[in-house]
């Protein structure tokens, strides 16, 4: 069997002018990145009068070892409609060198689903996230020679709470001392890193509108507080320090979204990758606007489980943006649902239904919730597995229709858009139907406390979320700052509807505790932190990297 590299190395491209020219890209909104990249000047959001295209949203249930497939359906589901004739843009995120190098490998998709180079989109790509992390540790160096020149605006160093940053999985800068070396050197303190994709720079990147909207939220980003007591404290912005020009001006090019395509030549605007599990978890809005304007019909993904991506993408990104999808799609396997359901990783390749059906209820929640919490139309894609029996893909449709939902069998690994052509029609019927019921999960005017009770008992299906008193107090403070109203961007494991990631399926009778909350004023959410999540994450035992390699003729294997 081909792994996902031979694949995509033994394809013929084509090269950037001829997607761009198939998805009606003018030849002067177009500055290539060698032969098969682009970037597209963002002029063409306003210059061109073409009303928007339907939005379809893809997500899944919450993850496992065993994978779901999210982005190859996806990819997928895209080509399947761009083979129906259907003007068709898929947008979806950059990989994070971490992941790459880590646990996940690359994040382009897989078999006949994928979207390319992807080997440039797994490393390097067009610098993007290059330019976040340098923006963001400009704002960190300049926080410290601000001190370090006299400290006009009174900041407290032990209450900075900005952090540097580096793309790259590495436990070690978690928590880090520095200035260390005498009065030259800085002002000793703790610090640390947090990865580039969880970084606020990433979220207002993604969430800026353009270059003016971009310097705003700079300007309003929170790095820190001033010297007294709880009451007598001040928060200081980014734009205190008028870091916000020279932040935006290292990110002018990276703001505009990058064009690429599937093996099948479907137009793919891949831009922007906050975390969905530390972060919104979605592309840039511009990338999504884009592929709204260019395509009749747009696929975008939102990161990990429903619980988390979909949530951030429908509470957080459409409340923003005023977007709404046509239609949703829930991703699953069987072998996942399986998992679920506690069978060992080991044994997934073995008929099981008494585990299916004691798994599925994960999967029942996330179509529940956006059939129901948010009252959009939504079809389950399972992605299928040579070893799923008849017996197995019945149950799983069975207890799908019982809530009124279509299950589709996607097939697209290994067949490409043929196999998922039955997905896209149930698709296509979807995007048909009202979807003016749209809701979000809670309301905005409501405490923060009271918005993350809704999101833990309505999407995640436990009692209550539960602070600790420093969170309390957080939550009183930035109440009082005037942040109470903004939505909120849950931190939390991707493995379980809880904060606890070896609790699987569908629990209940459960509480979330939430350790932590700070705002990201910028970005325009609370971050609430809840269990154990970190915002660096650490490689494994056997990282990927250790099969990662280039031969003499820059040919890279291992990269899957």
């Amino acid at each position: 069997m081909k792994t996902d590299i031979q694949i995509a190395q033994e394809t013929v491209l084509e090269n950037a002018y001829k997607i761009a020219e198939k998805a009606g890209i003018p030849e002067d909104y177009l500055e290539p990145y060698g032969r098969y990249k682009a970037k597209i000047d963002t002029r063409l959001l306003k210059d061109d009068p073409t009303p928007d295209g339907k939005l379809i949203l893809v997500t899944a249930i919450n993850p496992t070892p065993a994978g779901e497939g999210k982005t190859t359906t996806t990819i997928g589901l895209a080509d399947a409609l761009t083979r129906l004739g259907k003007k068709t843009v898929v947008a979806l995120r950059e990989p994070s060198l971490g992941p790459v190098f880590g646990v996940k490998g690359g994040a382009a998709g897989g078999g006949y689903a994928q979207v390319a180079p992807m080997e440039d989109i797994n490393l390097h790509f067009t610098g993007d996230f290059h330019a976040i992390g340098a923006a963001n540790n400009l704002l960190a160096a300049m926080i410290d020679n601000h001190i370090y020149q006299g400290n006009q605006l009174n900041i407290d160093p032990r209450k900075i709470t900005w952090k540097r940053c580096v793309d790259m999985n590495d436990r070690q800068l978690r928590f880090v001392t520095d200035g260390l070396g005498g009065r030259v050197n800085g002002t000793p303190r703790e610090d640390g890193f947090d990865i580039t994709v969880a970084t606020e720079v990433m979220a207002v990147f993604c969430l800026a509108k353009d270059i003016t909207d971009l310097k705003e939220r700079l300007a309003r980003m929170v790095i820190g507080y001033t010297y007294g007591s709880p009451a007598e404290e001040k928060p200081v912005t980014a734009g205190d320090l008028h870091a916000e020009g020279a932040m935006a001006a290292l990110l002018k090019d990276a703001l505009k979204p990058n064009l690429v395509q599937t093996l099948e030549h479907t137009p793919a605007i891949v831009h922007g990758g906050p975390f969905a599990n530390i972060a919104h978890g979605c592309n840039s809005v511009t990338a999504t606007r884009m592929a709204l304007k260019l395509g009749d019909y747009a696929v975008t993904e939102a990161g990990f489980g429903a619980d988390l991506g979909a949530e951030k993408f429908l509470d957080i990104k459409c409340r923003f943006t005023g977007m709404k999808p046509n239609a949703v799609v829930i991703v699953a396997t069987v072998r996942a649902l399986k998992y679920n359901g506690g069978v060992p990783k080991a044994d997934l390749n073995q008929e099981n239904l008494e585990a299916l059906e004691k798994g599925l209820p994960n999967l029942l929640r996330h179509v529940s919730n956006i059939t129901n919490v948010y009252h959009l139309p939504c079809v389950v894609a399972i992605n299928r597995f040579p070893a799923d029996t008849e017996a197995e893909l019945a149950l799983v449709e069975a207890k799908c229709k019982e809530l009124g939902v279509n299950v589709a069998l996607s097939e697209v690994w290994g067949k490409g858009s043929e196999g998922g052509i039955a997905l896209a029609e149930q698709v296509l019927r979807l995007t048909e139907q009202d979807n003016s019921g749209f809701t979000y999960s809670y309301d905005l005017n409501d405490t923060i406390e009271k918005k993350l009770n809704d999101i833990v008992t309505r999407i995640y299906g436990g009692r209550k979320a539960v602070l600790t008193p420093a969170a309390e107090k957080q939550a009183a403070k930035l109440t009082s700052l005037g942040y109470g109203n903004l939505p909120i961007c849950v931190a939390k494991t991707q493995y379980s509807l809880t904060d606890d990631p070896t609790k699987l399926g569908a629990p209940e009778d459960f509480d979330v505790t939430v350790r932590n909350i700070k705002v990201s004023a910028g970005a325009g959410f609370l971050v609430a932190l809840t269990g154990e999540i970190m915002t660096m994450p650490g490689l494994p035992k056997a990282p990927a990297a250790l099969q990662i390699d280039v031969d003499e003729n820059g040919v890279i294997s291992g990269l899957f």
